[in-house]
């Protein structure tokens, strides 16, 4: 798929609905733009959920990493 596009004079650009969907492309999405030897280049950008822990999140993790030592051990035990 190719097309013309024009860029504003703030320096934006449109991509047609067509293109946008067959690229897989959905609005807030964010893209990486990269100069390559071919032209400029668009692709799209992993991004990652950060989840910020409260107190009680990584005392919750605490107790599952002590209750899974705790059942380790025992399992250990019974081999023996």
């Amino acid at each position: 798929m190719q097309t013309t596009l024009s860029v504003s004079g703030r320096g934006l650009i449109a991509l047609p609905a067509a293109m946008r969907k067959a690229a897989g492309i959905r609005p807030q999405d964010s893209l990486i733009a990269e100069i390559t030897a071919e032209g400029i280049l668009l692709r799209p950008a992993v991004t990652l959920p950060v989840e910020i822990y409260s107190r009680e999140r990584t005392a919750e993790f605490d107790a599952a990493e002590s209750d899974l030592a705790q059942a380790l051990e025992l399992a250990k035990r019974r081999k023996k």
